[in-house]
């Protein structure tokens, strides 16, 4: 036994060595224990490794039972910790509210401590605004409605074509020809039907852009084109509503929170104007890769869970670059502009 004991020993010191998480090397000292057994159920009486080993199984089906024993009265624990936390958090939402299912779907975020039942009735009472439904939009509004934000507006004035289903997950080959904005709403009440979802098939323009937006709690910008995003920036500055913008374009992608009621920059503090056309091509003209979109659009929506709920620091004053060809990400530090025509006047 003692030699059985000293191999644990050194695989576990072995792992924690190379970095290895307590789980692995906990999983290699099972492996351990289960080979020296069924050494023994195989060798005949009396074999050397055997007699090295112990010489009977008997005290090494003890010990694992011993942590069988140990890992599910743990494993008990960990769940009856779980599900009190849960109830509790549940307690604190309004009854009314939530229904029983519901509470049930929204139990991972419930548990977090960074969410919890304040968290999750925040979303529920949130009113999101995402512009475009197209490869940012899918993401966003598919998360968005998942995580159980109560009220979510999507506007486009686009229709479903082939050539958009390679990125556009939330529609599907049979949606081609119909309107975005009502696909994406059939996919998230598909996905949850406990959500608000108001669809507006048009683009939005100035004449609605201020109304618009001023029924909202928070706009998410996945559009592409900088006509619309200079008007979403500019309403969203006039109403002080947070701003979560997102672009990409073949392998890369990049989001930041522009919000300058919080001290952060504006759109337009990053982006002065719009780059010359052959600087900045469209999707279509220089292609985007597949899953990029997914990747850039679940942060977008992470960082509106994060401004709905308070938890964490969102991207205020910070941007986010994401390069999918070599797998890499930065973050850049983003200064307001004095003499910003749109956000200046706010100061």
């Amino acid at each position: 036994m003692f030699f059985v004991a000293v191999m644990a020993a050194g695989l576990w010191g072995l792992g924690a060595a190379f970095g290895a998480p307590q789980r692995s090397r906990w999983i290699m000292i099972l492996a351990l224990l289960v080979t020296v057994i069924a050494v023994h159920l195989v060798l005949p009486v009396g074999h050397t490794v055997r007699l090295a080993l112990g010489e009977t199984a008997a005290p090494w089906l003890f010990v694992l039972g011993i942590a069988g024993l140990v890992w599910g009265y743990r494993w008990m624990l960990r769940r009856l910790r779980t599900q009190a936390v849960v109830k509790e958090e549940a307690a604190a939402i309004d009854a009314p509210l939530f229904s029983e299912t519901e509470l049930n779907r929204y139990a991972r975020h419930i548990v977090m401590r960074e969410m919890g039942g304040a968290g999750q009735k925040a979303l529920k009472e949130a009113k999101v605004l995402v512009v475009g439904a197209g490869g940012l939009g899918s993401p966003v509004l598919q998360y968005l409605a998942a995580a159980g934000v109560g009220t979510i507006g999507v506007i486009d004035d686009d229709v479903v074509d082939n050539a958009n289903l390679q990125r556009q997950v939330i529609h599907r080959d049979d949606d081609i020809g119909t309107a975005k904005v009502f696909s994406a709403q059939a996919a998230m009440i598909a996905q949850n039907p406990f959500v608000d979802v108001r669809p507006y098939q048009r683009r939005l323009t100035d004449d609605i852009a201020a109304e618009l937006i001023a029924e909202y709690d928070l706009v998410l910008d996945g559009c592409d084109n900088f006509e619309t995003r200079y008007l979403v920036n500019k309403v969203c500055v006039q109403t002080q509503t947070p701003l979560i913008s997102g672009a990409l374009t073949q392998w890369e992608g990049q989001l930041s929170v522009f919000d300058p009621a919080k001290g952060a920059p504006c759109y337009q503090c990053i982006f002065p104007q719009a780059p010359a056309p052959e600087l900045a091509p469209s999707c279509s003209e220089a292609g985007v890769i597949g899953p990029l979109p997914g990747v850039v659009g679940s942060m977008m929506a992470i960082e509106a869970i994060k401004v709905i709920t308070g938890a964490g620091a969102p991207l205020r004053g910070e941007m986010v670059i994401y390069d999918g060809l070599y797998g890499e990400s930065r973050k850049i530090m983003l200064e307001p502009r004095a003499d910003c025509p749109i956000c200046s006047k706010s100061e």
